[in-house]
């Protein structure tokens, strides 16, 4: 079994954790009513994305989501919270070194032996979700599962949807497709684009993500037979029966937007598989990304 399986498999559990850790930590997050920029790079600027969706629609305050390397240096807010797994990505380091004394900073992180510890103002470590897989899983929703709890947004449901994301078969005919789009609305979007990432890095598939509204406006033209249309969430009526009538598969998400991600894992992982490729070690990638001082 890779890594990436023995991470993907364990992420319920993990959930269930970091919701519990919500008193522990919530003088460390956001609070009501503060400006709030969340930043990450490649899988946490997605979470981010997702995280700063749920929180302004929750009407908690206004909240930004960018890549570390284009946050708007000349905006102010009153904190900024940074999700990075390994806690040494050259650009989020940078990042919280350029805001320090101008915001309040909070990082999340699965290894607080790292630079991070030093860069941030506060500290919220998920070290039961750490991973040795390059592809992150595990860290990644687990983060969301925390500042979703932290929001009230977080049940039970959430992970008896996980568990069933992980033993329900994977919809028919799925692995045969060559190329795949998932679709989401508010804060799934950001699971979405999410989705479209694993994909590419464990199984080198040709995948896109778009909100589903923006999906007719131009994107469904490449739908044909042998594509498929995955949506995380409910999608805009009479855009199921359009992608059907393309030829291409129309995948309808049943389960929470987050466990569908899940199911989206393990696509990937079985088409790695059908391809003969190694997911735990994807072309190019590094588990962290950490560039040269200039």
């Amino acid at each position: 079994m890779t890594h990436v399986q023995t991470e993907l498999a364990t992420q319920p559990e993990s959930w269930r954790r970091a919701a519990a850790l919500v008193d522990e930590v919530r003088e460390r997050l956001p609070r009501p009513g503060e400006r709030t920029a969340v930043v990450g790079c490649g899988t946490s600027l997605f979470m981010a994305r997702a995280y700063a969706s749920l929180r302004e629609e929750a009407g908690l305050g206004e909240t930004d989501a960018f890549a570390a390397s284009e946050f708007p240096a000349r905006r102010r807010y009153d904190r900024i919270v940074a999700l990075t797994r390994s806690g040494t990505t050259t650009e989020v380091l940078r990042l919280l070194a350029e805001v320090r004394g101008t915001a309040r900073t909070t990082a999340v992180t699965a290894d607080p032996a790292t630079p991070v510890r030093s860069a941030a103002d506060e500290l919220v470590v998920l070290d039961f979700a750490d991973e040795r897989s390059v592809v992150q899983t595990r860290f990644a929703t687990t983060a969301l599962t925390l500042l979703r709890a932290h929001l009230g947004l977080h049940s039970d449901a959430v992970v008896a949807d996980g568990e069933t994301a992980l033993k329900d078969p994977l919809p028919a005919g799925i692995t045969d497709c060559a190329q795949f789009t998932f679709l989401g609305r508010g804060w799934s979007v950001g699971l979405a684009e999410e989705g479209a990432l694993k994909m590419r890095e464990a199984s080198l598939a040709w995948t896109e993500a778009y909100p589903a509204m923006e999906y007719r406006h131009g994107p469904i033209s490449v739908t044909t037979t042998g594509t498929a249309t995955w949506s995380l969430g409910p999608v805009p009526e009479g855009l199921a029966e359009q992608v059907r009538a393309t030829g291409g598969l129309w995948v309808a998400g049943r389960l929470d937007p987050l466990a569908e991600l899940v199911r989206i894992q393990r696509l990937a992982l079985a088409l790695a598989d059908r391809r003969g490729l190694d997911p735990d070690s994807p072309r190019h990638l590094t588990r962290s990304v950490i560039l040269p001082s200039s």
